[in-house]
């Protein structure tokens, strides 16, 4: 299942799908989110969409990284990605765009169900 979700004060579609991916992963203002990725981006001395200064945001709220087996590269989809994770929230990767999905709901400006993904972020939960 897809829902639309763009958090962008403006809403615009762009090339902020990290900051919007991790509003949704950590319910969050979109201005907040913008924040961590810029202070953590200067910290390291990197750009604030840098992959290493995104992964560590993501680290540093509880996040751990997995990467998806290789068994079909073609053909396994963010949409099969959600059925298989009914529960939990996630962030998935498909190297050039990152969304969110929270018990088997892909949030997403746009239909990314089709995509194929490279890795993903699992929120570990406390307990």
């Amino acid at each position: 299942m897809w829902t639309p979700y763009n958090p962008n004060p403006s809403g615009r579609d762009g090339i902020d799908c990290t900051v919007r991916a991790l509003t949704k992963a950590l319910d969050i203002p979109w201005e907040k989110a913008y924040t961590m990725l810029a202070v953590k981006g200067f910290t390291l001395n990197d750009v604030m969409n840098a992959n290493h200064v995104f992964n560590a945001v993501l680290r540093d709220n509880g996040f751990t990284r997995h990467v998806i087996p290789d068994t079909c590269p073609d053909c396994y989809t963010a949409e099969d990605f959600a059925e298989e994770h009914p529960e939990g929230t996630y962030l998935l990767a498909f190297g050039d765009h990152v969304c969110t999905i929270i018990d088997g709901t892909i949030f997403d400006s746009w239909d990314s169900r089709g995509r194929i993904p490279m890795l993903y972020w699992q929120k570990e939960e406390k307990g």
